[in-house]
């Protein structure tokens, strides 16, 4: 099946180069990414916070003084998630409250990102507190997919790849701990990366409940929870990595050819939609045919399973600070370090099963773009095949990678048929830990030969 782009606009890498070559100043590259959010976004409603005084003051200065070495993104306009600490800027998580309190400074990756010489013209949309595969709250309203308007972009960096996918920017930052980078690339026909646990700090992305108090400090980020890239290509994604990352990563650059594949599209308590299931299996005989090498079913995966009851503890844990659950009851310091076990035993069972296979390939999720509801998909249904599953089964696809911390790459495979509306479809390509730019290039070699 064709996948579906919506926008030939260049990516983050050629509008540099276009800029470096002489072809465009950055004040006309950041004046054409306005110029599109201005048509386009009153139908999508990608971008929640604009910052187009500052970016076109930004612009002025870098024409002024020119590229520097150690700047892949000079002159590129970008958007990053309103969760994300942007100086003079409001960070509400998608709560009232906060509307007009701007963060005092940036966050961390927002200051590496500007040292690469990309300039930040808005924040995009999320859910109230990041919690839903949708993105829509009482502040800056609901986000519509760019492909269907009827349709969710995903979430929760949903806001990310609605401005992507609809070609306002190349690029985008957001931030994954149940989906969120790769269930909105999926949902939008864009690249997405979830990076290894602990790769790109998360300073200056706080609930603003907390960091707005006196005194502050930020000490640690949150386990499971990561900061992703969205782009519409392979190499700025990998880019955007290398930018966000605390150190170099490794390049093994070993050809796709010589790779040995584990494709899991079945799991227990987990159904995957017709939609998604038929692309999926449709990519997997074409990778076959090209000559590349890929085992269904291993008895070195760990058990899903038990790892996915593992992974929402810790996750409902970490989202709400060890408050007490709905049910009254509150984890314990024992019921903790079992997580902490249970994790540790995960990371172990996935190095064993890298040491046969080079990557796994999975869906995303079980669908495609959901309709808009008013209600959050993890306490309704999904409809799967004509029978409403829980919508919080589909989080054991975003968990097989999140809660042993590994990297997975969204690559667009294709488009399926989902409740009556054709829609993109992704698959995500899940690596060894720290084997971020590895997944990224088997995903670009993977989406070379889908796309020949």
């Amino acid at each position: 099946m064709a996948y579906p782009q919506l926008t030939a606009e260049p990516g983050a890498l050629a509008t540099s180069a276009a800029i470096r070559s002489g072809s465009m100043s950055v004040a006309q590259a950041v004046d054409a990414a306005i110029t599109r959010v201005e048509e386009q976004d009153s139908a999508i409603d990608a971008l929640a916070v604009p910052n187009f005084e500052a970016a076109y003051a930004e612009a002025r200065a870098l024409d002024a003084a020119g590229p520097r070495e150690g700047q892949p993104l000079f002159g590129v306009p970008m958007t990053i998630k309103e969760s994300f600490d942007v100086a003079g800027l409001p960070t509400t998580w998608g709560h009232p409250q906060f509307k007009d309190k701007p963060a005092p400074k940036d966050a961390l990756l927002v200051r590496r990102l500007k040292a690469a010489g990309a300039i930040i013209i808005g924040k995009t949309n999320v859910p109230v507190d990041l919690t839903d595969w949708q993105s829509f709250n009482p502040v800056y309203g609901r986000t519509s997919n760019p492909h269907n308007p009827d349709r969710s972009p995903g979430g929760s960096s949903g806001g990310s790849a609605a401005a992507v996918a609809s070609g306002m920017v190349a690029c985008d930052y957001g931030t994954d701990i149940g989906g969120s980078v790769r269930v909105p690339a999926h949902f939008c026909g864009v690249w997405g990366h979830k990076t290894t646990w602990g790769l790109v700090p998360k300073t200056g992305h706080d609930p603003p409940a907390m960091s707005r108090r006196e005194g502050f400090v930020a000490a640690a980020d949150g386990p499971l929870s990561i900061a992703g890239p969205l782009a519409r290509n392979a190499a700025d994604l990998a880019v955007l990595v290398e930018i966000g990352a605390e150190f170099p990563l490794r390049r093994r650059a070993k050809p796709l050819k010589d790779c040995r594949l584990l494709a899991i599209t079945a799991l227990p308590g987990a159904p995957v939609d017709a939609s998604v299931r038929e692309p999926t299996e449709a990519a997997l005989e074409t990778l076959a045919r090209a000559g590349v090498r890929i085992d269904r079913a291993s008895g070195l995966l760990p058990d899903q399973a038990a790892h996915y009851r593992s992974y929402l503890k810790m996750m409902n844990i970490t989202m709400s600070g060890g408050a007490p659950a709905p049910d009254g009851k509150q984890a314990t310091a024992a019921d903790w370090f079992a997580l902490l076990n249970a994790q540790a035993t995960a990371i172990a069972q996935w190095e064993a099963l890298f040491a046969h296979y080079d990557f796994v390939l999975a869906p995303p999720a079980p669908v495609l773009a959901v309709p808009h509801s008013d209600k959050a998909v993890f306490r309704g249904t999904l409809n799967i095949d004509g029978t409403e599953e829980p919508g919080g089964s589909g989080l054991m696809w975003s968990g097989m990678a999140t809660f042993p911390g590994l990297p997975a790459t969204i690559v667009p495979i294709g488009s399926g048929t989902y409740l009556g509306a054709q829609l993109p479809c992704g698959m995500q390509v899940i690596g060894p830990r720290w084997a971020d730019l590895d997944c990224i290039a088997a995903a670009e070699a993977i989406g070379n030969i889908l796309h020949a």
